[in-house]
């Protein structure tokens, strides 16, 4: 039995230093379209927006300036990015990422292969679990390679959420193709 034949298309990025945030929203929009400064950026205005609503809300007492921590919630100095991060950059492509947990996705719960893609992370490391052109792919950027994954596989995997927080792309929308010059928190 010969295997899945993608022709080639797909976009894969091998892990560099501690960015696989940044591998694991590029493999998910199938091209190189963020970078590690790019997030960043995107989670700077994050953490600049909740230490402004911390000051307006008074969710810190009399908070000021200055008793506001300045450590960032989205970004962790080894480079390690918040969902929250991920979710802003994939906005940008009217992408919506909801929790694999929540009620409204009880039904890739029970048939995931109908969803488009799944945003894992596991022991501080994001990786996406991904269908193109309808065969299903495991492109974590610890691999040399996307791996092929059978329905089998895909079907165990809302099984593993205890461990790997899973988060994924409601089946309307649709992804990016592979541009033509070159588209889980731990509990």
């Amino acid at each position: 039995m010969e295997g899945p034949s993608n022709g080639g298309m797909l976009y894969h990025e091998v892990q560099e230093s501690k960015l696989c945030a940044v591998h694991c929203v590029n493999t998910v929009l199938q091209g190189p379209f963020f970078s590690e400064f790019d997030l960043a950026a995107l989670a700077s205005d994050l953490d600049r927006k909740e230490r402004q609503m911390m000051l307006e809300g008074g969710a810190v007492g009399a908070a000021t300036e200055d008793s506001i921590p300045e450590e960032s919630h989205n970004v962790s100095m080894d480079g390690d990015f918040s969902i929250q991060v991920l979710q802003k950059a994939l906005e940008v492509w009217d992408l919506q990422v909801m929790p694999l947990n929540c009620p409204v996705a009880e039904p890739a719960q029970i048939d995931p292969e109908f969803e488009n893609a799944f945003i894992c992370h596991l022991q501080d490391h994001w990786f996406c679990i991904r269908k193109v052109n309808g065969e299903w792919y495991n492109f974590d950027s610890l691999y040399a390679a996307p791996e092929h994954l059978s329905k089998f596989y895909l079907s165990g995997l809302s099984g593993h959420s205890k461990r790997i927080r899973l988060e994924y792309f409601p089946g309307e929308g649709e992804l990016p193709k592979r541009v033509s010059h070159h588209i889980l928190r731990n509990f």
